[in-house]
Parts: structure tokens; C-alpha cells; sequence
């Protein structure tokens, strides 16, 4: 018999095993009921092509167990065990086992484990808060097996009434007090015992604790704190009282409050007065009424720069110096602990060194050489400088009288004086001086084109000693820097400053005459940083823009003639000035308007305007061939030569890319927005197809001879407006395919943007297909020479506004720009032709 049930059980393998099963279970766990502590055991036995792993599994999770156990059988036959020593209410449950073959999962039969034993619970009684005397109900659930389970409540170590099925629900009537209470459950096999719960009887919050100030920004403060005891009621407000410490103006404190919801325990004051001591506190309610307040907390707000001028500026001249008084500030418009005064003054339209002053007042020697200085004050905390007082000019006391008397001796002196001056300048033009002067030789030849030459000699003052000549290393610049511009460093004794041609608020642009050594004389225009600017940095970052212009050799490109150093009384540093070559006919965006809009207004050729556009990307393609981005391309940062050939200059924002093939703005700079990238705009990423942008907008300035890109358009939705696909419009009588090329510029992926030695090659065929030009009208042959001074004609430097500004007012410079920073623009204000720094 046992040979035929081993030889039937092979035929049923053999058969599951040639359904291709491989799996075959021999042994499956049963049904148990078991009590609660003793020991309970399950089989499963499986016999598989494979030694093949067991795993036990209980409510469809896997079990771990160190208790289960392997016995072998046989070939590829295995039975197992799960055992539990001591069964507990969670034992109980369903089990089976499983078994991994070939991919797929094999079961066995499933069999429950019933675990009796003393009830267990599965809801005992909470807690409870409530007010005295109020009813509440307490409830509580048991389960076995065995059956049925029966509860009964204690409270205050007394049962109340007689047990009752579970689950089971208590009314109570309500209490004075705090009490304990628990529940009972029983069956056959005992009794458990449930949490022991409390009612709590609702009482007032206590005081908050650990008060903070999380942060303080400005003039904004977030303050914190923390809740002490609830009083067994949530919270649902706290109010904030907050006073500032009396001052020395103030009599008494002044407190206000402010009520919040809580959760969060936080709250944010703003508008507080700087460099102000504060205290606050906090109190809480609940239910049941509000908390004792908190102890105070004291903070102390940021310093500010000062919010008002110092008032009532006088001063007293005499043969001992000049004495100037003015009114301190209160301790609210101070808004911070004050440094010192600042005062400035201005003599002959030149700005001045500062003076910083601890007192309300000051005594400068010398008083004659202050005569017809304005001088203002500022008061400065650790913050900054507030603003400055009115002006007030420096006259002789005779000179007061003799005004508040009669104005019309000041305008009849005054009217003999500019006669007189005009007269000696008509006398000093008409003569041709051939004669030697303590500054040199001059001489004027009789050709069309006036050319100068002299023999420099050094000017002296009694009073002073000459100053020794400057050198690099006295600037305190890098190593690298310094190298560079050796080779290019111009003695100050071979230049000859002329008349002002630009001037912001990094420095000026003047014109000079450069002494070479075969002792010719070149026209030159020299950038001059500020007076007032005595920062090495400073300096530093003014001499990478001549750095860059060295090693440019390209007939587009602005080429730097030298670096000379001006040494200066009492200064630790000289002044740098950048020489330059004199651009006879100035920046292209002041020629194109006066082209279209100056009072002899002249026609300029569809060819000479793409001539113009040839130059431009001509100069750009090389200097992306030596890996230089500009990042300032613009109609005004190009010059015209004596030729009207182009040249594109100030360099003053570009960078060289050292590796990889862009550059991410790190710091906040004065960026002119409607020419950027939009990527640039998003990013801070300036690549070479950024500059291609930049051109094509370039391109539109110079069809439209002059206009404002993007008209109607805020520089603060520039952004919004190019994402959005929008794009500057074709300019009035502009030919589609000169429209399309400048488009192309403005994809909005930058690899799909035309290189500049495309666009050369495509303004290269597109000039050449136009006809010749007719011959310029002859007012444009006057355009830019040597004007008055200041006049629109004025020829200036290469560089973004060193030649003078057509027309173009100080308020509209803000509305041009915006400061560009991570993701964010806000509008500045500030010359932004004058930017020395990147």
C-alpha cells in the first residue's frame, strides 16, 4: 500500500511538473485555535525542480521569524515550520506560505490561527476636558474569543454601576474636580484592564514662553514664541503688545497691540522706526479667558541712513578760515548712530574731496581759497549717508552787502566781465602766435585741417614742489594687470588736457594732444576716472577695460593708444586716464539722430546704413574669435571715424571667456535691459549669441535712424513682453530681408541665432547688391567736427557716452536702464555713460 501512494504521488508530480509548473506542494498549514500563552505550530511542506526558498507570509505580509525551521525531505523536497511559543492577541490571523519559481509565485492553502485568551481592547477611554458640572460620555470596546465580553467602568476608585456588554458607554453627569477613570473587560479566560484615563476641568492658559525675534530685516521684525500650558483648551488667539523705549524726546513710551490667530506663534511687524529700542509680549486665550502676559522682550532695530538733511547751514569768512555751523538731527530722522557729517563743496564746477566732520560744525584754514564755493552736509550712520543740505555759497562779507543792495551792479560787473573775456578770446583767435610761452611753443598751420604742435614744458608753483611721476606699482594693482599695461604706460608730462567732452558719474572724457617722442603731436581723447574715487579696486576695475583694448588690432575695433597716470596733492593714489583715438564724428546713435532729427537734418543711403552694419559685425566676429564677450552692444557704444568708418568700442562690461563658451553675471550691474537677451534677462548667461541679440536690436537703431527700441514698452515688462514672442517690429521703408536678418537675431534658442561670421557674410552679398550711394549732402561733411564746447557736433572717445549725449536729458536716462540681478529687475536711476566697474 505504502508503494502505491509513493508511486501515485510521483505520477502527481510528474504531471504538475509537465504543466510546466515546476511547483509542488505536498503539505499545506490547518486551521488552529489556540489559547492565549501557549505554543502554536504551522506546516508546509513543497517539493520543486529547484531549492527553491519558503517564505511564510501572515495577512498578506512577509513574516521574519528566527523561530521558523527547514527540514529536507528529500531531492528538491522541503518542509517547513512557523512557530509561535507563546501566542498573543496580534498572533492571531491568517497564514500560508509562498514559494518563488521561475517568476512566478506559488501559494499553498491558507489556514487561521484563533487566539483565546482574556479580552482585549480596541478602544479604551480617553481623556477629557471640560468645564465643571457639564455632562460628558466615556466609552470603551473589548473583544475575545471567547464570547460574549462584558464591561465595567471605575471613576475616582469606584465602579459605577454593573456591567454591561461591550462596548459600553458611560454617562456622566458631570464633576467638580479633576478623576481617573478605567474600564474592566471579562470573559471565560479573565479580566483586562484598560489605560487609565483623567477628566480635566478647563482652566486659564499660562503665561507663553521662549520669546523670540526669528528674523529683522530692514525695518521688518518677525517675532516668536511659544505656548505654556493650554489649560486642557486649545488656544485660539494671543495678542501682542509692543512699545517703544522712551527716548530723549519722548516723555513717555508708546505701546500698541495686536491680536492674532495662533497656530502659527508668529508675527511680523513692519513699518518699525530704525535704530529704535522695542519690547514686546505676549498673553494667550483659550475657552476659558486669557493668560497672564509674558515677561518683555527687548530688540533693537536695524541702523538707516538718515531720512532728513542737516538744517540751517551758515558760515562765517574771515582772514583766519572759514567756519561752517549747521543744526544736528533729531534722534528720529538720525535713524542710527551717526558716524559723522559729511560735507562737500564744489569749486569752479569740480567736485571737491569730502570733509567728514564728529561736530556740528567745522574750521577750514585758508579761507581765501574757499571764495565762491557752494558747500552742502550730510549726516552718515554705519549704513549710509542721508541726504544733502541746501547749498550754500561762500562770499566775502562786502560781496553779501554789496548783492542784497543793488543786483544791478552784480549784472553790470558781471556783463563787463564776459565782454571783456569774449574780447581777449577774439583778440587770441585772430592772431597767429609763433611765439614761445611757459607751456611751449604753439604753432597754427594754414591747411584746412588744423594741426598742432609744441614743445612741453613742465609748469611750476612757487608754493608747491614739483610731484614725482607716478608708476603702476604705486596703484596697488594685481601682478597680471600691471604687466600688461607696462608696455603702454604714457608719461603724464607728454599730455595736454583740452576742454571737456563727456562727464558722469565714474569720471570724464577730455580732449588732448599726446607729445610722441619723434616730438609730433596726435589728437587723442582721455578717459579720467573721478577725483573722489580712491579705492584701488576702483581703479583696478576702470584699467581692464584698456587691458582689453591692447591686444585689439582690428580696423572695427577701438584700439587703446596708452594708460598715463596723473598724481595728485596729499593722495595716496594717482588717477588713472585711458588715451584713446578722437573720434572726429562721435558715437553712430547721436549721428543717426542728427541725422533725422538735427536742425540741418541730412539723408544717409540704405547703402552707407548697411555699411554701417558690415563694420559693426565685422568688429564683433573678431572679437568673438578671440572668445571676448561685449555684453553692451549698442548704437552708442559704436564710433565714427574721420572716414565714417565704424568702430565698436567700451569695453567696459565685456568679459574673456577662459573656458566654456558663456559667462554668468554674478554681481548686480547697470545693464541696458531692452538690448539683453532674453535668456540674459531669466538667467544672468551671457554668450556670444547674447551679443547677436544684441546686434540685431542694433540693427533696428540704425534703420529707424535713432529711435528707442521697443516704444510703448516699460522696461520693467520687457521681460514679459519678449517671452511671450514678441519682438521689435519692422522700421518704416526697411526691406523684408534686412527685417529677417535682424530677426533671425532674436530666437529665442541662442544656438539658432546666425554667428557674426554669417551675418558679415550675408551683409557682405546684401551691400553689394545695393546700388552706389549718391554722394553725401555737404551739411554732413560738418556733422560732429570741432563744434562749441558741449554742442551736439562734439567728437568724443570710443566708449559708451563719451562723446556727448544729443539732447538727451538727466531724467530720461533712468527710464533707459535697469539693475539686473537673479531673475529680478529694479529701476536705478544714475548716469550709466560713465560705468567704469562690471
Amino acid at each position: 500500500m505504502e508503494i502505491k501512494l509513493w508511486i501515485l504521488l510521483f505520477f502527481l508530480q510528474s504531471h504538475e511538473w509537465s504543466c510546466g509548473t515546476g511547483v509542488f506542494f505536498t503539505k499545506h498549514p490547518t486551521n488552529q485555535t489556540v489559547s492565549q500563552g501557549n505554543a502554536a505550530r504551522l506546516g508546509c511542506a513543497v517539493q520543486a525542480l529547484g531549492d527553491n526558498d519558503i517564505v511564510w507570509m501572515k495577512d498578506g505580509e512577509k513574516l521574519y521569524s528566527t523561530d521558523q525551521m527547514f527540514i529536507n525531505l528529500g531531492e528538491h523536497h522541503w518542509e517547513t515550520f512557523h512557530s509561535v511559543k507563546s501566542v498573543q492577541q496580534q498572533d492571531a490571523g491568517q497564514y500560508w506560505c509562498e514559494v518563488e519559481f521561475d517568476g512566478e509565485t506559488f501559494s499553498s492553502e491558507r489556514a487561521w490561527i484563533t487566539v483565546e485568551g482574556v479580552p482585549h481592547f480596541v478602544q479604551e477611554p480617553a481623556d477629557v476636558a471640560t468645564f465643571p458640572g457639564v455632562p460628558f460620555n466615556l466609552t470603551c470596546a473589548a473583544v475575545g474569543p471567547p464570547e460574549p465580553v462584558e464591561v465595567l467602568w471605575w471613576i475616582g476608585g469606584r465602579p459605577a454601576g454593573n456591567a454591561e456588554p461591550s462596548p459600553s458607554v458611560l454617562h456622566v453627569t458631570g464633576v467638580n474636580s479633576s478623576v481617573k477613570f478605567y474600564c474592566e473587560a471579562k470573559n471565560l479566560r479573565g479580566i483586562s484592564v484598560s489605560r487609565t484615563g483623567t477628566v480635566h476641568i478647563k482652566v486659564l492658559p499660562s503665561a507663553p514662553v521662549e520669546l523670540r525675534v526669528l528674523e529683522m530685516e530692514d525695518n521688518n521684525v518677525t517675532l516668536s514664541w511659544k505656548p505654556g500650558v493650554t489649560g486642557h483648551s486649545d488656544l485660539s488667539s494671543c495678542k501682542i503688545q509692543v512699545r517703544q523705549s522712551a527716548g530723549r524726546l519722548r516723555a513717555r513710551q508708546q505701546e500698541v497691540q495686536q491680536e492674532v490667530q495662533v497656530p502659527p506663534h508668529r508675527l511680523q511687524l513692519s513699518a518699525l522706526y530704525s535704530h529704535r529700542n522695542y519690547s514686546f509680549r505676549v498673553s494667550c486665550s483659550n475657552e476659558v479667558g486669557e493668560s497672564p502676559p509674558s515677561t518683555w522682550l527687548s530688540f533693537l532695530t536695524p541702523q538707516s541712513v538718515p531720512s532728513a538733511a542737516p538744517r540751517n547751514l551758515t558760515f562765517d569768512l574771515s582772514d583766519k578760515g572759514l567756519t561752517l555751523r549747521w543744526a544736528g538731527l533729531q534722534e528720529e530722522e538720525l535713524q542710527g548712530k551717526l558716524l559723522a557729517y559729511k560735507l562737500q563743496w564744489i569749486l569752479g564746477g569740480e567736485v571737491q574731496e569730502p570733509l567728514l566732520f564728529k561736530e556740528t560744525s567745522a574750521l577750514l584754514s585758508g579761507g581765501g581759497r574757499f571764495f565762491n564755493a557752494s558747500f552742502q552736509v550730510s549726516a552718515c550712520t554705519v549704513v549710509g549717508c542721508g541726504p544733502w543740505s541746501r547749498a550754500v555759497l561762500v562770499l566775502p562779507a562786502a560781496v553779501k552787502v554789496s548783492v542784497q543792495r543793488s543786483h544791478m551792479w552784480v549784472g553790470l560787473l558781471l556783463g563787463l566781465l564776459v565782454a571783456t573775456v569774449t574780447g581777449l578770446l577774439l583778440t587770441a583767435l585772430a592772431r597767429r602766435r609763433e611765439k614761445e610761452t611757459q607751456f611751449g611753443s604753439v604753432f597754427e598751420s594754414r591747411s584746412p585741417e588744423s594741426s598742432v604742435s609744441f614743445r612741453a614744458a613742465r609748469s611750476f608753483n612757487r608754493t608747491c614742489t614739483d610731484l614725482p611721476e607716478s608708476t603702476l606699482d604705486s596703484l596697488c594693482i594685481n601682478d597680471d594687470l600691471k604687466n600688461k599695461l607696462q608696455d603702454v604706460l604714457i608719461p603724464e608730462r607728454q599730455l595736454t588736457l583740452g576742454h571737456m567732452l563727456g562727464k558722469g558719474e565714474f569720471g570724464s572724457v577730455r580732449e588732448a594732444y599726446l607729445k610722441t617722442d619723434d616730438s609730433s603731436v596726435q589728437r587723442v581723447a582721455v578717459k579720467v576716472l573721478k577725483s573722489d574715487i580712491t579705492s584701488s579696486g576702483d581703479i583696478e576695475q576702470c584699467l581692464k577695460e584698456a587691458a582689453y583694448m591692447k591686444d585689439f588690432h582690428h580696423p572695427n575695433v577701438i584700439q587703446l593708444i596708452g594708460v598715463s597716470l596723473h598724481r595728485r596733492v596729499s593722495q595716496r593714489l594717482p588717477v588713472p586716464m585711458v588715451v584713446l583715438p578722437f573720434m572726429k564724428h562721435g558715437d553712430l546713435h547721436t549721428f543717426l539722430l542728427l541725422s533725422r532729427l538735427g536742425e540741418q537734418p541730412f539723408d544717409l543711403p540704405l547703402q552707407t546704413l548697411v555699411q554701417f552694419m558690415l563694420d559693426i559685425s565685422r568688429g564683433m566676429e573678431y572679437l568673438s574669435s578671440r572668445s571676448i564677450i561685449h555684453r553692451d552692444l549698442a548704437a552708442r557704444n559704436c564710433m565714427l571715424d574721420e572716414n565714417m568708418s565704424v568702430c565698436v568700442a567700451d569695453f567696459g562690461l565685456s568679459k574673456k571667456i577662459y573656458s566654456g563658451d558663456y559667462y554668468r553675471q554674478g554681481s548686480v550691474s547697470k545693464l541696458p535691459v531692452k538690448w539683453i537677451a532674453l535668456e540674459s534677462l531669466a538667467d544672468n548667461v551671457y554668450t556670444t549669441h547674447s551679443d547677436v541679440w544684441a546686434f540685431g536690436v542694433t540693427m533696428w537703431e540704425i534703420m529707424t535712424r535713432g529711435q528707442t527700441p521697443y516704444p510703448g514698452v516699460e522696461n520693467s515688462e520687457i521681460y514679459e513682453y519678449l517671452i511671450k514672442g514678441e519682438r521689435l517690429k519692422k522700421p518704416a521703408d526697411c526691406r523684408e530681408d534686412i527685417y529677417e536678418l535682424m530677426h533671425s537675431c532674436w530666437s529665442p534658442v541662442p544656438k539658432c541665432r546666425p554667428s557674426f561670421q554669417h551675418l558679415v557674410v550675408q551683409l557682405e552679398a546684401l551691400w553689394l547688391s545695393l546700388s552706389p550711394a549718391p554722394p553725401l549732402k555737404e551739411p554732413l561733411l560738418y556733422v560732429n567736427l570741432e563744434g562749441e564746447e558741449g554742442g551736439p557736433g562734439r567728437g568724443g572717445a570710443a566708449g559708451v557716452g563719451w562723446a556727448v549725449p544729443w539732447q538727451r536729458r538727466a531724467e530720461d536716462e533712468e527710464t533707459d536702464w535697469l539693475m539686473v540681478g537673479s531673475g529680478a529687475a529694479l529701476a536705478i536711476g544714475g548716469d550709466y555713460r560713465l560705468e567704469c566697474d562690471v
